[in-house]
């Protein structure tokens, strides 16, 4: 292994362990006891944010079952750096947002554009009120209703340098804690974005005995199991699941398995594109946010059951190097062995991809000829596939990884394959009406 990556590797082990994370836990928890502290929990609400209205759903709920401290901020939305490409963002955040809450009962209606400047004011007016005078989980639902849907808001009682200046302290604060976005939660170090997440911090608060006496035993909203059972029994002809993907990206480090049962499990044959990493497309990845899609991957491996950590980051000529060799095997009908082998080799087991030795061993064990293989690397032949893969995804809405489609339907995040799961479902069910 390459001095650099053995360096990398210490530290990834080092950084995202689970028993450096758990031991940091029981720091802040002695800390916080030798103190006689309550357990408080920062939320940073952003009006306009349609994750941040179905936060205000769920946290009278949250609120309701767990003995905490609710300290609630309102905030600026996120940093220029953290959304790039701004209008696109939101509008995807608003689909998102809607079939969220679709699944899990909740209340949101993309209207298809963000609020204008003058709503948005009357909005962060009345959130800052609410939460100066106590009722913010009482007035932030009706308050959002109103803005999302069009209805009367209060009148604006305070100025707009008045409400700018809130926010920013808000940002501010979000930002010398760790975080860039809104809908967030922050509890004795760790961060939790949106109601995906919730459920880790009431397991957390649970372990710490700080349940509420006849709260439900199950948490408030309960991640999607994907593939659903029962599987299919019928093939569906022609199904197409298409997997966009990237060699650097830790969360696709931890899907590869998932996206091929569902693909499997509905008989749809599984489309590899490959694309270039953010970084490697000019986008910037500042460590604040490196570092939160590090921790939240690792819950999310743990709670998987996916080996995670053992990590040699394939940042540059790695990636380069298996983009050359995927792209033939895709070619061979080896193109998914070769991924998972790779995504696991880099992400799991601490191989360098950067050296022969790392990616022979990669590519051996996907069942292709290494010196075949290895005479490929240094072509270009790949990057037209990378940077159409590229664009076919822009043009479907979404321009980062993992993201999947079935047809039109596309969703961003290895935990939207339940998206991708109904649209398989709806797609069999029109053929079986039509047969």
């Amino acid at each position: 292994m390459r001095v650099r990556a053995a360096l990398q590797n210490k530290i990834a082990k080092s950084l995202f362990s689970i028993d450096r994370r758990n031991a940091k836990r029981r720091k802040a928890e002695r800390v916080r006891r030798r103190q006689n502290l309550p357990h408080t929990v920062h939320y940073f609400h952003q009006a306009g944010d349609p994750y941040s209205h179905l936060m205000a759903q769920v946290l009278p709920q949250f609120q309701a079952r767990y003995e905490i401290d609710l300290d609630v901020h309102i905030t600026a939305p996120p940093p220029d750096w953290a959304a790039p490409d701004r209008a696109r963002l939101d509008a995807y955040s608003r689909i998102d947002a809607a079939r969220l809450a679709r699944q899990a009962g909740w209340r949101f209606v993309d209207p298809g554009h963000q609020p204008d400047a003058t709503r948005l004011a009357e909005a962060n007016a009345a959130l800052i009120a609410a939460t100066e005078s106590g009722d913010f989980l009482a007035q932030a639902q009706t308050i959002g209703d109103a803005l999302w849907s069009g209805d009367m808001l209060p009148e604006r009682t305070l100025s707009l340098q008045e409400i700018e200046q809130v926010l920013a302290k808000a940002a501010a604060a979000r930002s010398r804690l760790g975080h860039y976005l809104g809908a967030t939660l922050y509890y004795a170090g760790e961060w939790y974005w949106g109601p995906d997440r919730l459920h880790y911090l009431e397991e957390r608060l649970r372990a710490l005995g700080a349940t509420k006496p006849g709260a439900p035993v199950e948490v408030v909203y309960p991640p999607p199991v994907v593939p659903s059972t029962p599987a299919p029994v019928t093939a569906s002809v022609g199904l197409e699941l298409h997997w966009y993907l990237s060699f650097r990206s830790p969360y696709t480090g931890i899907v590869a398995e998932r996206v091929k049962a569902l693909a499997d499990a509905y008989h749809a044959d599984l489309k590899l594109r490959f694309v270039l990493p953010m970084v490697m497309r000019g986008m910037q990845v500042p460590r604040m946010k490196g570092f939160y899609i590090m921790s939240d991957v690792v819950r999310e491996a743990e709670r998987l059951g996916v080996p995670f950590g053992n990590a040699v980051d394939p940042i540059g000529a790695p990636v380069e190097r298996g983009y050359a060799i995927l792209s033939e095997a895709i070619k061979r009908g080896r193109g998914y062995a070769f991924a998972q082998s790779f995504l696991s080799g880099v992400w799991r087991q601490g191989l360098d991809a950067g050296s022969d030795k790392g990616l022979k061993t990669i590519t051996e064990r996907a069942g292709l000829d290494w010196p075949e293989m290895r005479a490929l690397i240094g072509g270009d032949h790949w990057r037209a596939e990378a940077e159409a893969n590229r664009q076919e995804m822009f043009e479907f809405g979404v321009w980062g990884v993992p993201s999947f489609r079935i047809g039109d339907v596309t969703a961003w995040g290895q935990d939207r394959l339940w998206v991708i799961e109904a649209a398989l479902k709806k797609t069999m069910t029109e053929e079986e009406h039509r047969a």
